[in-house]
């Protein structure tokens, strides 16, 4: 573990850089992966920091993907996954059967928290943008992800489909 990552009482693990955060979340997809939750939750104002592009992410999320999974990706843009993220949007056409992306308002982006959350698993969280954040594991810590996701999603609507229909 590096000294960016601490252990806190209860489980909880913090971490306090941008390459922290982005091995927080690489690590809590190969232990979705392995633990094979039947939901993943990913929300974040427009994922441009979070590691969705790499191989070995989206690697493990195909390993999960296998069985009748549901991923729900909140945002309040996906612009930044356009421009960053090729190799998740092409994975994400092979599984559009099991991926629902959805939005908030404009004006609710800047509460957004950014999240990963595996019910029953993990929880990745980044609380500020100088990218300190808390990896959750407990019980009561992963019903308060559940309660942050919840919130969210019912202020979502659905989209970025992945074929746009035209005339």
């Amino acid at each position: 573990m590096s000294d960016e990552v601490n252990a806190e009482p209860q489980g909880t693990q913090v971490f306090e850089s941008r390459g922290a955060f982005q091995q927080a979340l690489r690590d809590a997809f190969v232990e979705v992966a392995a633990h094979g939750g039947r939901e993943l939750w990913l929300c974040d104002r427009d994922f441009a920091e979070w590691p969705l592009g790499e191989r070995s992410v989206v690697e493990s999320l195909t390993q999960w993907a296998y069985a009748h999974r549901k991923l729900v990706v909140l945002a309040g843009t996906f612009d930044e996954v356009v421009r960053r993220h090729a190799r998740w949007l092409e994975w994400r056409v092979h599984w559009s059967h099991i991926v629902e992306c959805r939005t908030v308002h404009e004006d609710e982006v800047p509460q957004m928290p950014s999240l990963l959350f595996a019910p029953g698993c993990v929880g990745v969280r980044r609380l500020d943008d100088l990218y300190r954040g808390r990896i959750y594991r407990e019980g009561s810590d992963l019903a308060r992800c559940q309660e942050w996701i919840d919130a969210i999603a019912q202020r979502s609507t659905e989209a970025f489909p992945v074929t746009t229909l035209g005339l």
